[in-house]
């Protein structure tokens, strides 16, 4: 792969931001890009940028609320990285969403992978790297015969709800077991 078509940026300067300052960073990226993708398609949208994303997934395009939404947790813990790899993948995924046709597109197919290796000069990959331990806690613990399990708050309202689980191993239906300090 060539030179990435947005500078790197400097790990050090990142790593010293605040969070305030961090998301500007992000914005600025965002917007980077965005001036990259109107090279190619000078009627393309500026997209609206949010840090509300939580849970396993770094960055989504969200085309009903017509933006981009970042995972803030993750994007902290992952400054450089995240600038370099996520902004262009959700970037990507804005532009061939609103290419002609481009609604019917499969989400990381033909078109996407152009864009990533054409536009942006990455590899276009589908999944991150990054640890989601604290981005996304499972703090509710379930047991079946063999073995723990550990729900998010969504599952464990679910459960709550009258929803019933069971594990893919014993088949036996998962129960809730609270830990000692709750």
């Amino acid at each position: 792969m060539n030179q990435p078509a947005l500078p790197d940026p400097c790990p050090e300067r990142l790593a010293a931001l605040n969070p305030a300052a961090l998301e500007q960073a992000l914005h600025a990226r965002v917007e980077a890009a965005w001036r990259l993708c109107r090279e190619v398609h000078p009627t393309l949208p500026r997209p609206a940028v949010w840090c509300d994303l939580r849970g396993k997934c770094a960055g989504q395009a969200h085309f009903g609320r017509g933006g981009l939404r970042f995972n803030p947790v993750l994007f902290g813990e992952n400054r450089a990285a995240f600038l370099v790899e996520v902004v262009p993948h959700e970037m990507a995924h804005w532009l061939v969403h609103h290419l002609s046709d481009g609604h019917r597109a499969r989400p990381h197919g033909r078109e996407w992978k152009t864009v990533m290796r054409g536009l942006f000069r990455l590899e276009p990959r589908v999944t991150h790297r990054f640890d989601t331990g604290r981005a996304s806690p499972a703090p509710y613990r379930y047991v079946c015969a063999c073995r723990e399990h550990a729900f998010s708050v969504r599952r464990h309202a679910l459960v709550r709800q009258g929803r019933c689980y069971r594990c893919r191993h014993c088949a036996q239906t998962l129960v809730y077991q609270p830990l000692a300090d709750r």
